[in-house]
C-alpha cells in the first residue's frame, strides 16, 4: 500500500512505481485521492479502485491529480468518476483549487470583462494559502508546468473550442479573454505555428537565425525566429544541415548566429535543447514557429503530450486526435516534423515495437529512447 503521499507522488507523467501499480492491480480504495492512473490506449484516466478491466502495465501513466491527467489530454472515466475523489495531500489539493480557479476564469468567465492581469501568482498563492514561490514549486511538481503555462494552455483550448464552433478569430479571441489579436499571437505561436500569411509561401518574409553546435547525437542545428523555434536538425555535416534548412524554408532569410551568446533568445534555446539531450531537462517546453497544416499541428501537439521516457504507437496517436483511420497520415506528420526533440516524434513507434523511420536516422532514435528510459529509471549518467 502507498505510504505518505508526499513521498511517492511524482511530477505529472512520471514513470510507474511498484506501489502505484500494486494499488491499481488490487483496486485499493485506500489509494483513491492519492493519485489517478491514465491508460494511453484508451485516453481515459481513473481512480485506483476503478472496477474497469485493468490495462497492461506498460500502457499506464500516473498523475497526482485529475487536472494533470487532463492537461496531458486524458478524459475522466465515467464509471469511477475520479474527479469526485477527495484529494488527500494538502499541497496537491491546493494545486487542484488553483487549477479550478484558472479554469473558471478562462473557460467559464472569459469574455465577461475580467482582465487576464488580475490572475496573478500572488493572488493564486493567497487563495492556496502559500507564498507565490511555494505555489509555483508545488504546481510545477504536480502539473509539470507553471500556473502561467497552465492558464495559457487553457486559454488556447478556449480559442480552439470557439473556432471549432465556427466563430471568427475576433470572436474566439474575445471569448477566450484575449484583449487584442496581438496578445493571441504572442501566446499562440507555440501552439498554432506561423501566421496563415506566411504558411504556404515557403517561409517568405521570415527571418530565421540559426546556430550549429556539437551535441551528444552529432551536430545540432537550431533555427528560430523571434516567435519561436523553426528547426531542430541532427546530423554529421554542417553543410548538409544548412542545406536541409534551405529546403525547408526556401524563401526565408537565413542568418548564421553564434550560440555562445547565451543571453540571446537563440542561445538560450540551444542551451536548453543541449541540456535536454544530456538528460538534465526532461520536460522541454519551448515555443515553436513552424509552417504546418491544421492536421500536422494536431499531430505535433499530441506528440508533445507523450511523457519523457515513454512511447506511443502511430495508431494510438491517430486515436488520440480523433482520427483513428489516419495512421499513415500521422506517420507522414511525424516524418515531416522540422523541430525534432522539441516536438518528440522519436517517441512514436510501430505497433509491434519496431522503431520505424526517423528523419535523422534510426540509430539516433534508438539512442534518444534508450537515454530517456535510462534517465527515468535512474540508471542514466548526468
Amino acid at each position: 500500500m502507498l505510504g505518505n503521499a508526499s513521498e511517492v507522488l511524482k511530477p505529472s507523467g512520471s514513470a510507474w512505481t511498484r506501489e502505484h501499480w500494486d494499488a491499481v492491480r488490487s483496486r485499493d480504495r485506500r489509494a483513491d485521492g492519492l493519485f489517478v492512473y491514465a491508460v494511453r490506449s484508451t485516453g481515459i484516466y481513473c481512480r485506483p479502485s476503478c472496477p474497469a478491466r485493468k490495462p497492461r502495465r506498460e500502457q499506464v501513466l500516473f498523475f497526482p491529480l485529475p487536472e494533470a491527467a487532463e492537461q496531458r489530454g486524458f478524459r475522466a472515466c465515467q464509471r469511477c468518476r475520479p474527479r469526485a475523489a477527495r484529494l488527500r495531500d494538502r499541497r496537491i489539493e491546493a494545486v487542484a483549487r488553483v487549477c479550478r480557479e484558472i479554469d473558471r476564469r478562462v473557460l467559464a468567465d472569459a469574455g465577461q470583462g475580467e482582465p487576464e492581469e488580475r490572475l496573478t501568482l500572488a493572488l493564486l498563492g493567497a487563495m492556496a494559502g502559500m507564498s507565490p514561490h511555494q505555489l509555483e514549486r508545488a504546481f510545477r511538481r504536480a502539473m509539470g508546468i507553471t500556473p502561467r503555462q497552465y492558464a495559457d494552455s487553457q486559454r488556447m483550448r478556449r480559442v480552439k473550442l470557439e473556432l471549432k464552433k465556427g466563430d471568427s478569430v475576433t470572436t474566439a479571441l474575445y471569448e477566450a479573454g484575449y484583449g487584442s489579436s496581438s496578445r493571441l499571437y504572442e501566446r499562440a505561436s507555440g501552439h498554432l505555428g506561423m501566421t496563415p500569411a506566411a504558411y504556404g509561401r515557403g517561409g517568405q518574409g521570415m527571418e530565421i537565425h540559426y546556430a550549429i553546435v556539437a551535441s551528444p547525437l552529432g551536430r545540432l542545428l537550431v533555427g528560430a525566429t523571434g516567435r519561436g523555434i523553426s528547426a531542430v536538425y541532427l546530423g554529421q555535416s554542417d553543410s548538409a544541415l544548412i542545406s536541409e534548412l534551405s529546403k525547408e524554408y526556401p524563401r526565408a532569410t537565413l542568418l548564421a548566429d553564434d550560440a555562445r551568446r547565451g543571453n540571446s533568445g537563440l542561445g538560450q534555446w540551444v542551451a536548453r535543447i543541449l541540456a535536454h539531450l544530456r538528460g538534465h531537462e526532461p520536460h522541454l517546453d519551448l515555443p515553436t514557429d513552424v509552417q504546418a497544416t491544421a492536421f500536422e499541428r494536431r499531430v505535433w501537439e499530441e506528440l508533445r503530450r507523450i511523457p519523457y521516457g515513454t512511447t506511443r504507437t502511430y495508431s494510438e496517436v491517430a486515436q488520440a486526435i480523433g482520427r483513428p483511420a489516419a495512421v499513415r497520415a500521422v506517420a507522414r506528420a511525424c516524418a515531416t516534423n522540422p523541430t525534432s526533440v522539441v516536438i518528440p516524434c522519436h517517441r512514436v513507434v510501430r505497433k509491434d515495437g519496431d522503431l520505424a523511420g526517423y528523419r535523422w536516422g534510426l540509430g539516433r532514435k534508438r539512442t534518444l529512447l534508450e537515454h530517456e528510459v535510462a534517465r527515468q529509471t535512474g540508471k542514466g549518467s548526468a
